[in-house]
């Protein structure tokens, strides 16, 4: 059965320069251990490969049952060069919680 990110958590983005955090917090301790197997960074690099050029590292926060990954060579340069609509990336959130899982 899949399931996505969506399904399991809620996101939020941010930016710095070119580059893209977005952190996903599990809603409980089920979502927390599918998240944190299946929720890699090359799955993540997988997903933004039409928008960023990558490397993706992954951050866990246990405590928080959270991750945080940040995404460089997101943002088409940074907001002070950027044609980009969304320039500081606050919509790139909305591509994590599409990704796909099994549940």
């Amino acid at each position: 059965m899949s399931v996505k990110v969506y399904d399991l958590g809620h996101a939020r983005a941010g930016d710095k320069g070119n580059t893209s955090n977005v952190s996903v917090t599990a809603y409980d301790d089920r979502a927390w251990n599918i998240l944190r197997e299946q929720l890699t960074a090359e799955r993540v690099m997988h997903a933004y490969a039409e928008i960023a050029k990558g490397p993706v590292t992954r951050y866990e926060l246990p405590k928080l049952k959270a991750l945080n990954f940040v995404i460089e060579n997101a943002l088409g340069g940074g907001v002070t060069v950027s044609l980009a609509q969304d320039m500081h990336g606050k919509s790139l959130s909305f591509v994590m919680l599409g990704i796909e899982l099994h549940g």
